[in-house]
């Protein structure tokens, strides 16, 4: 299934990058207390990507990351989750999927499933290697792959429905 769109690179000079990034953080900020109410639901859905994921695809890399640093942050202000020691790890998967997102839409100008799995799976790959070496505990690294797919899953399928009606 590949669908072309007018993917955009919101520069950081105009406004509508910091209203597309500011509406995407709002999404990143509550669709993770919906499935915070099932016990590991963060752990098993990964909520907290999915907007970065659709900002960055959409808008383009700048929105994406712009979403990726502010939405862990202030999640955890605002909710205690993620913890603080979380954190590094998180914003880091954050940051590396809003650029490889950005890339990948620039790059090729289409939104497809195989495209959209590539970019999932290359910041949760490049992701664990970080979290890896933050935390110094491969197992703690690997707990995406592990509990963690229905989530990938999710970005996967939802985003590629959310990318192609969003105008």
């Amino acid at each position: 299934m590949q669908t072309v769109l007018n993917l955009q690179s919101l520069p950081f000079r105009s406004y509508r990058t910091y209203i597309a990034a500011t509406l995407f953080v709002i999404g990143n900020l509550l669709l993770p207390q919906l499935f915070h109410a099932v016990p590991r639901g963060g752990m098993i859905w990964l909520p907290i990507y999915f907007f970065t994921l659709v900002g960055a695809y959409r808008f383009g890399w700048r929105v994406g990351l712009l979403t990726a640093l502010a939405s862990p942050m202030l999640s955890s202000l605002i909710f205690g989750m993620p913890a603080v020691a979380a954190l590094p790890a998180i914003t880091l998967k954050s940051a590396l999927l809003a650029v490889i997102a950005g890339y990948a839409a620039h790059r090729f100008n289409r939104v497809t499933i195989g495209l959209l799995l590539a970019v999932v799976l290359g910041y949760q790959t490049l992701g664990t290697l970080g979290e890896w070496a933050i935390v110094g505990d491969l197992k703690l690294a690997l707990q995406d792959f592990r509990t963690g797919i229905p989530g990938m899953i999710l970005q996967v399928v939802g985003g590629y429905l959310a990318i192609t009606r969003i105008k």
